[in-house]
């Protein structure tokens, strides 16, 4: 992977992790990257520049991570509504994992950070994109991250082979 050409957006109110993150992103040969302080602040950030992924915090002030990603997606005026974003939390709880995947996150990263979480987060959302999902309560990347042989429920979407 060409990292030397991505340009990374990180949003995080704590300027020590945005510092950490930056280190392992130039460690791996990225060489555009620009930092928010909060959601607010990322969203003129992507105005202002093309951004290809955005690294956000999900506990922020006064726009957490989550707000942030709701507006990037469904706001008439986002500057990006398809742009990839990793969360980043060391709150994995069960129940904000799933409120940050039903706002249209494409992967989440775990505290601590590690060199090799980033790179496979990187690699999973430029290598193996899903694709994105617009419903009359949600538009993000497809939920379902696997096709799965054994599924016997009912089919819910068009484009599913079965449901035609």
């Amino acid at each position: 992977m060409r990292y030397d050409l991505l340009k990374i957006l990180l949003v995080d109110d704590n300027h020590h992790m945005r510092v950490l993150l930056a280190e392992i992103l130039r460690a791996l040969g990225v060489k555009n990257i620009y930092e928010a302080n909060d959601g607010a602040e990322g969203l003129q950030m992507m105005r202002n520049h093309a951004v290809d992924i955005v690294m956000t915090d999900l506990s922020m002030q006064p726009l957490d991570g989550i707000d942030f990603v709701r507006l990037l997606r469904n706001s008439p005026d986002s500057p990006n509504q398809l742009a990839p974003v990793i969360m980043i939390t060391g709150h994995s709880t069960f129940a904000r994992v799933n409120e940050a995947r039903d706002a249209g996150v494409n992967e989440f990263l775990a505290k601590p950070l590690t060199a090799r979480g980033v790179v496979e987060r990187i690699h999973q959302v430029v290598e193996n994109a899903r694709p994105f999902v617009r419903t009359d309560d949600y538009f993000g990347p497809d939920r379902r991250r696997r096709a799965d042989p054994d599924f016997k429920g009912p089919w819910r979407r068009g484009t599913d082979p079965q449901a035609r």
